[in-house]
């Protein structure tokens, strides 16, 4: 699989997670261990509930939405992993920008790095 359809796959199924304010599988897509980068706040995740309670903590901010949309632009890949620049678009005209490095386990690919990108 070439790493537009691993990338546009992936989000689609992320994107419905964040829409629903589902924690548990938000973090299911999450590598364990991985690292979420945020002005003021890193951290080093060892287990799926610090990923579910970082995305409780800040489903507030997306109260209100109900669709997001993605740009997605791969930065680069290898066999095992993908780095993309992605622009979510939400339906209240807000936006957000993240980098990824997605990382193919063998549970498929998970987040293995996220970090918040100035828009």
């Amino acid at each position: 699989m070439n790493a537009d359809t691993i990338t546009q796959t992936f989000f689609d199924t992320y994107s419905r997670a964040l829409v629903t304010r589902d924690a548990d599988a938000v973090s299911g897509l999450y590598a364990t261990p991985s690292l979420i980068l945020f002005p003021g706040q890193s951290i080093a995740v060892s287990e799926t509930s610090q990923t579910a309670d970082f995305f409780l903590q800040a489903w507030e901010q997306y109260d209100g939405i109900q669709h997001t949309s993605t740009d997605i632009n791969v930065l680069a890949q290898t066999q095992y992993s993908v780095w993309a620049d992605v622009t979510w678009h939400h339906d209240n005209n807000t936006t957000e920008r993240m980098m990824y490095q997605l990382v193919d386990t063998q549970y498929g690919w998970k987040i293995a790095v996220l970090t918040a990108l100035d828009e």
